[in-house]
């Protein structure tokens, strides 16, 4: 398996936009549950929405980085209304990072319920997470109690090198552009989390949409 992690200016690959075919999602859901992960599926975005919400319990300690999944499924703006949910992320904008900014790495790595994506599923169960800062991969490995990642079902591959091949080719070129759009700044493939396996029954939910979804 190799990685590349400087940044690229070719077209992404449209072979990775397209929805999974149904024996390629059924053998991933196979294999993640294989692995300790627990799998429902949603016909949408909103569906998911629905699902996701009814996972999270009243008042737990909820933390999300960005996500245009989140974004375009309704599930960040509902995670940042008052009152149902401790919203971390919300709470954390609020702190001075300068002299809170131990507090606010402490607060984000272990919340009750951890929400996100993934960049890539493979048919053989395991889950591809790229990321510039890294700040979401200590609770997506180990520090959140509870971790639900919603993911398009385009994000399916063969294997772990085809993964990498999809961060590299297609996530990391859009999500680049949108950075430099943002934030005036580049992204880069810096840190990568792979989840092979979960041993904590119940941690890992796997939200697969029937739709394309994120980059």
């Amino acid at each position: 398996m190799t990685m590349t992690t400087t940044r690229t200016e070719s077209t992404p690959h449209r072979q990775f936009d397209t929805i999974a075919t149904e024996p390629s999602i059924r053998r991933a859901i196979s294999a993640l549950e294989a692995n300790g992960m627990t799998v429902l599926r949603a016909r949408d975005g909103a569906a998911a929405r629905r699902i996701v919400l009814d996972l999270i319990p009243e008042g737990a300690s909820v933390q999300h980085g960005a996500s245009q999944t989140l974004d375009v499924t309704g599930i960040t703006e509902a995670l940042e209304v008052p009152g149902r949910y401790l919203d971390l992320r919300s709470q954390a904008r609020t702190m001075d990072r300068r002299t809170q900014g131990d507090e606010i790495r402490r607060l984000t790595a272990a919340p009750d319920v951890m929400l996100g994506s993934v960049h890539a599923v493979t048919e053989t169960g395991s889950l591809l997470t790229a990321s510039s800062s890294g700040s979401q991969l200590a609770a997506y490995a180990s520090g959140a109690g509870r971790v639900i990642l919603v993911v398009g079902t385009q994000k399916i591959v063969a294997d772990l090198d085809e993964g990498v091949r999809r961060i590299e080719e297609y996530s990391f070129p859009l999500e680049d552009a949108r950075a430099l759009e943002a934030y005036s700044i580049h992204s880069g493939i810096n840190k990568v989390l792979i989840i092979n396996r979960e041993i904590v029954p119940g941690r890992i939910t796997v939200v697969l949409v029937d739709e394309v979804l994120g980059f």
